[in-house]
């Protein structure tokens, strides 16, 4: 169970990073501590279903983009 958050984790860094989007902001627009967000995208927290389509949402990209 723990390779899907650090699959999922890794797509959703390498997606922001690729648009350019600070863990910072990501945080701010997704409203969860950036401490949290640098802690789902190391794989380290089981994020909700909710969290997780608004993260697609903000990164411009389908939720299948960031499933594993």
């Amino acid at each position: 169970m723990k390779d899907i958050a650090i699959n999922f984790g890794k797509k959703v860094r390498a997606r922001r990073k690729s648009l350019g989007i600070s863990q910072d902001k990501l945080a701010l627009k997704a409203n969860i501590d950036r401490s949290y967000a640098g802690r789902v995208e190391r794989g380290e927290v089981n994020i909700t279903l909710e969290k997780a389509y608004a993260l697609a949402e903000i990164l411009d990209c389908n939720i299948r983009e960031l499933l594993p």
